[in-house]
């Protein structure tokens, strides 16, 4: 979103109409569009902010004590708001992350950001984290891609961060969508592969899925997805074809 200013009203109305749908956590990064990603959200979120739960991140190149703040301010700037809900460190980079945290807290304490947590960490660096106060990780999960299951997920249950899961879809969501597995599910709850695949991610209530949506059709078609109980027989429908992990694999990036 917020790459081409012909389509960002297009594109803040879905987020609107997301919110107004109960979706009310909505996710960007400095990253995305060179910051245009984040004043779409601004544009969405007018006269609701404090309806909204917003998450950012900010770039590892950024992710020095000074550079966090700088960032911070730039981003609060273009989402025109006070305060960021979430802010993450969108992947481990050169800064020591002892730094990085430190900049975290110092503008939590500001009142500039209400948590922070980190995005593409993996259970090595989430033990870094141990004792500290990471709200949560966000990391590529869906159904073709369930790595983190091994050993990542587990280790953030028992420590109480919860696991954001960008691109439920999949990296190739055609192909993802035409999952034999997720089609059968589909067609047993009358509901489509993209919403059955978002409920599997949601399945044990220790993830949270952020599937990306820039129109109304498909915002209206991922609320669906919060409806839907899959059964133990779905599970292992999806399970018989999207096999999970049997030993540690490293962590999937996109």
């Amino acid at each position: 979103m917020g790459e081409h200013s012909a389509d960002a009203a297009r594109e803040a109305h879905a987020l609107r109409l997301g919110v107004d749908l109960g979706m009310t956590l909505i996710d960007t990064a400095e990253m995305y569009a060179d910051g245009g990603a984040e004043k779409v959200v601004a544009q969405a979120v007018s006269g609701i902010r404090d309806k909204v739960f917003i998450v950012s991140k900010v770039l590892p190149q950024n992710a020095s004590r000074t550079g966090v703040r700088a960032a911070c301010e730039r981003s609060l700037k273009r989402l025109k708001t006070d305060r960021i809900d979430l802010y993450l460190l969108h992947w481990r980079g050169g800064h020591p992350l002892a730094e990085t945290v430190a900049a975290f807290e110092t503008l939590k304490a500001a009142g500039k950001i209400r948590y922070w947590g980190v995005s593409n960490f993996d259970t090595d660096d989430m033990r870094e984290l141990d004792g500290s106060a990471c709200a949560a990780n966000q990391v590529l999960y869906h159904p073709a891609s369930r790595g983190i299951e091994f050993d990542l997920l587990p280790w953030c249950v028992r420590h109480g961060v919860p696991i954001m899961a960008y691109s439920p879809l999949g990296h190739h969501v055609r192909k993802t969508l035409a999952s034999p597995a997720l089609q059968s599910v589909a067609r047993r709850h009358g509901a489509t592969a993209a919403q059955v695949a978002i409920a599997w991610g949601m399945r044990s209530g220790n993830v949270i899925s952020i599937p990306k949506a820039a129109d109304a059709a498909h915002v209206r078609e991922n609320a669906g997805a919060a409806a839907l109980t899959l059964t133990d027989d779905d599970l292992a429908t999806i399970d018989a074809t999207h096999r999970p992990p049997s030993r540690k694999v490293a962590l999937d990036l996109l």
